[in-house]
């Protein structure tokens, strides 16, 4: 493992606890009072559906600490983990649409989620403002080295059935194994897990053969190598895992990511949605946040949110296409 590597993550742990820290005294110390304060001087609470420690939980924690000092008040993070983040999107939804209420929103309950639960059961992106696009994160199905897998041909050959960790019901996690188990016909049952971390867990105490777990949270122990990387589910190798082939590569149709937004309740005006804006690409902007995004292997895509919304719809419509192209279920039910 680098020495960047430890530095990263200790950096990050350690932000994230004091954040905690700020956050149970009532937020992190905002801009001196001579600066320029957002549409009145209350602190910003930014939402986030997902357990600390986690990749969305680490971006909300890194953009906070940028943007309190433009926008001149306190931000703070708040988890409201849950149902893939669909438990902090129904607070959000009912906040007052004032901007002092965000949140992180995965891009996958906006188009993996819908395609598995009942019609109206997912939150609706048309309900939300969309103040920007944050960053793209890719997913690596790992196993621990006692398994000795090692390709999926592997997989293939195991003469029994593979059980698989997901992160959750309507996730990248379940959807890009769910797409790659399918194509390889291969006999796989899903276990899904609330989040990263547990499945993390599972695959490294081997109670699941295999899962598809975010490439930021799962780099530490493949490089410590207590996890093997099969493939990853980017359209082209991330440079922290040169020697592992794509899903693509094995001759399967899987490119997965996850995608992440700040949202704000429908309704927000639009010259608060776009002081925001202002904040945050400032923050994108920062060399320590830049350092960030690399060493988390996430891939910018700052995008306003007009045009994230069309890359998000559009999803919605390629992946119902496929799981009806492989007759996939994702709610469970084979």
């Amino acid at each position: 493992m680098s020495i960047n590597r430890v530095r990263q993550w200790a950096t990050a742990g350690a932000g994230m606890a004091l954040a905690l820290s700020l956050a149970a005294c009532g937020g992190n110390v905002g801009g001196s009072s001579d600066e320029a304060k957002f549409p009145g001087d209350s602190p910003i609470t930014i939402l986030v559906g997902q357990d600390p420690g986690g990749s969305t939980d680490l971006i909300a924690r890194a953009l906070a600490d940028q943007v309190k000092t433009d926008l001149g008040v306190p931000v703070t993070v708040e988890n409201k983990p849950g149902a893939n983040g669909a438990l902090a999107a129904k607070e959000l939804a009912g906040k007052k649409a004032d901007g002092h209420t965000l949140m992180v929103y995965n891009g996958s309950l906006a188009y993996i989620t819908p395609l598995a639960v009942a019609k109206g059961q997912a939150p609706d992106i048309a309900d939300y403002e969309i103040v920007t696009g944050i960053s793209q994160d890719d997913y690596v199905l790992v196993t621990a080295p006692k398994s000795g897998f090692k390709t999926v041909d592997d997989l293939a050959r195991a003469g029994r059935q593979i059980t698989f960790g997901t992160t959750g019901v309507g996730t990248g996690s379940q959807l890009s194994q769910e797409l790659l188990f399918r194509q390889a016909n291969i006999n796989a049952k899903a276990v899904p897990f609330d989040g990263g971390s547990p499945t993390l867990t599972a695959v490294l105490g081997g109670q699941v053969d295999v899962g598809s777990i975010q490439l930021g949270e799962a780099i530490e122990q493949i490089q410590g190598g207590k996890l093997t990387p099969i493939v990853t589910f980017a359209e082209k190798r991330p440079s922290y895992l040169p020697d592992t082939p794509t899903a693509v590569e094995a001759g399967h149709d899987v490119p997965v990511q996850q995608s992440r937004a700040i949202f704000a309740p429908k309704g927000t005006p639009k010259e608060v949605i776009d002081r925001l804006r202002q904040a945050f690409q400032k923050a994108f902007q920062a060399d320590a946040y830049k350092k960030f995004n690399g060493d988390n292997q996430l891939t910018p895509n700052e995008v306003d949110g007009e045009e994230l919304r069309k890359q998000w719809t559009g999803n919605l419509d390629k992946y119902r296409g496929v799981i009806e192209k492989h007759s996939i279920n994702l709610g469970g039910a084979k």
